[in-house]
């Protein structure tokens, strides 16, 4: 038994059921016929009745979803197996309307709303961008929306673009904590050893710890399965696992990909902890830009689950950015917790001691009242 592989499998079904929130990753390949270049109808409808079903189950769910490409390639009638970045781009932007009108149509018709979000690496390094971005998708979500993410591939330069849709999709369930990540791809998961090549492939159904012999299992054409490879999957688990998120390699050539997808035969990734602890942890140890004082009465409240409101905060100090990290401090100057600012330094000290309901009269624009949510908070034992 290699390290880092689980023996006495966990039960899949009781963390499936106990995922809230799921991102789905969704090949181009599965979306796509590749011969006729056109939407596979069958299978997509079948999809969007799992997707369906896991929101009258109360998840919310987000669609990674690659095809713009192949979709428009077909339209535009450009054959070469190998486009230039600038015939992807224009084959995107003609193949993203077709995509998007495809899962508008679906999910339209069952009564549910989608969106279309475009993102491109440059809004995950950006903080102002990633920020927004993280806003965004957590609105629409609350709205009850399914959002659709895709790479901007048309305006995405060779520099910049993920190139492959996995570690898109696991930074967008970094940022919305999601709990579950699927990666539908052709295959079942990962492999000791290409099962194409070697009769003595060993599956592996469940994976703890991501090893350096976990990660030379994935490198190499012996398991290069799919467009973005079993090695950018990995890369994919390493970022979910680190922040909470379980994550799944699965096969979705069949019909209803996600039903029952705790039986089928799949690579499960789990996470050592919580996506609520993972987030505490990471809160507590990033380097304090600020300071927020409150007082005994926002201090009591706190302790009693509820966010930093203005009229509990009496000082700040520091120079601090909306979504730093900043120390809250008690009136008689004990540290208490850490958490992410909701405002900058000079939104902060114009609004302290205010009532929720002057924030918009002082700033002149609507935001959310806290100071500090009690999500984006840890407390210090």
């Amino acid at each position: 038994m290699e390290p880092g592989i689980i023996k006495t499998e966990p039960n899949r079904e009781e963390i499936f059921n106990q995922s809230e929130s799921i991102v789905i990753k969704v090949g181009s390949s599965l979306i796509v016929e590749d011969e006729l270049g056109a939407i596979r109808k069958e299978w997509f409808a079948s999809f969007i009745e799992d997707v369906i079903d896991l929101r009258k189950q109360g998840k919310t769910v987000i669609i990674v979803s690659s095809g713009a490409i192949n979709l428009g390639r077909k339209i535009l009638n450009l054959k070469n197996n190998d486009l230039t970045l600038e015939q992807e781009q224009a084959a995107a932007s003609v193949g993203q309307i077709e995509l998007s009108k495809e899962y508008q149509e679906h999910f339209k018709f069952k009564g549910f709303i989608c969106s279309q979000i475009l993102i491109t690496l440059d809004d995950f390094t950006n903080r102002r961008r990633y920020l927004n971005c993280k806003s965004t998708l957590k609105t629409l979500l609350k709205l009850g929306v399914i959002p659709i993410v895709n790479e901007n591939d048309t305006v995405a330069t060779d520099e910049i673009r993920y190139g492959d849709n996995d570690r898109l999709a696991a930074q967008v369930a970094s940022i919305c904590d999601s709990d579950l990540l699927i990666l539908l791809s052709d295959i079942d998961g990962l492999y000791s050893e290409s099962p194409k090549k070697s009769k003595n492939a060993v599956h592996i159904p469940m994976i703890a710890e991501i090893t350096d012999e976990i990660e030379v299992m994935a490198e190499g054409p012996e398991n290069n399965f799919s467009h973005g490879g079993m090695k950018t999957k990995i890369e994919a688990a390493k970022v979910t696992t680190s922040i909470g998120c379980n994550l799944i390699i699965a096969n979705g050539q069949k019909r209803n990909p996600i039903n029952n997808i705790y039986k089928s035969k799949a690579t499960w990734f789990l996470a050592s902890q919580s996506v609520r602890a993972a987030r505490k942890k990471w809160i507590l140890n990033m380097k304090s830009l600020g300071e927020i004082i409150i007082d005994f009465r926002a201090e009591k409240a706190l302790k009693s689950g509820n966010s930093l409101l203005p009229v509990g905060a009496t000082k700040c100090i520091g120079q601090f950015s909306r979504g730093d990290v900043v120390t809250i401090k008690g009136h008689d100057g004990q540290i208490i917790a850490k958490g992410l600012a909701s405002f900058n330094h000079t939104e902060t000290e114009k609004i302290l001691g205010l009532k929720s309901d002057d924030i918009a009269r002082v700033l002149g624009y609507n935001r959310k009242a806290e100071l500090i949510h009690r999500d984006n908070m840890a407390f210090f034992n």
